[in-house]
């Protein structure tokens, strides 16, 4: 067996937006978290770009009462 080190290379990172969609529909986080039927929190965590594992459900029911789609709101950067 031989040692050798492996490093992690860049890979990118995903962003998610969804203030830009929120503010188009003049929607505030309370009102979404009450029309997709979630907790504060997991809006606040969406809003603010701190979602660490994303729930599909959860995912469709913004896109559906802000009229977009995931790729609108999610984003791969290298």
């Amino acid at each position: 067996m031989r040692n050798e080190i492996f490093t992690i290379n860049e890979y990118g990172k995903i962003t998610i937006d969804i203030k830009t969609y929120m503010d188009e529909k003049c929607i505030n986080r309370n009102a979404l978290a009450r029309a997709i039927n979630a907790r504060f929190e997991v809006i606040d965590k969406w809003y603010n770009g701190h979602v660490e594992k994303i729930d599909a459900d959860v995912l469709a029911r913004i896109c559906f009462v802000l009229e977009c789609t995931p790729g609108d709101i999610i984003r791969y950067t290298t």
